[in-house]
């Protein structure tokens, strides 16, 4: 998977991909060097990152993603936002990265409408407070009791098992 941050913020490539010419000659490169999926973010989760408003999340990823659809790369949408989720995968995005596990509102009955895979990842607090005191009495039975937790309401809700992959 290659990781393209398409915000000015990111803490892995300072904001260089924000142009989306950049950023898809970035992917086509990816892909040369083996990447299967590109994984496209247009908020930063890095600790302390500022929330971005919707539009301008929408306005970052979906022309990057429709550049990309038409070069036969599969893509994943990094988004907790439902109205995100709805704008890439109608652009052409196949797959849901989401690192709050799909706890926003709306998130849920985002990911059951579109029926497309799911990663859930586990993150405790959010970005911005994620790693102020991170504290676990037993972190590898807390990581997966709250991952099996989040794949029960997935199923609940209607997202077959098959749609969905962790990220502890």
């Amino acid at each position: 998977m290659g990781i393209l941050n398409v915000t000015p913020d990111s803490f892995s490539d300072g904001g260089v991909h924000i142009d989306p010419a950049v950023a898809i000659e970035a992917a086509l490169s990816m892909r040369e060097q083996g990447a299967h999926i590109i994984d496209i973010g247009g908020e930063s989760t890095r600790p302390g990152a500022a929330d971005v408003a919707l539009e301008d999340e929408i306005n970052r990823v979906v022309p990057v993603i429709e550049a990309l659809v038409t070069k036969d790369i599969p893509i994943s949408i990094d988004t907790s936002k439902p109205a995100v989720m709805r704008a890439a995968v109608r652009a052409g995005a196949c797959l849901i990265n989401d690192v709050r596990a799909l706890r926003e509102p709306g998130a849920l009955e985002a990911a059951v409408e579109l029926q497309v895979p799911v990663c859930l990842m586990h993150m405790q607090g959010e970005p911005r407070s994620m790693q102020e005191a991170p504290a676990y009495d037993d972190v590898l039975a807390e990581v997966l009791d709250f991952l099996q937790q989040r794949i029960e309401a997935c199923v609940s809700a209607g997202l077959d098992r098959s749609l969905l992959l962790t990220d502890p």
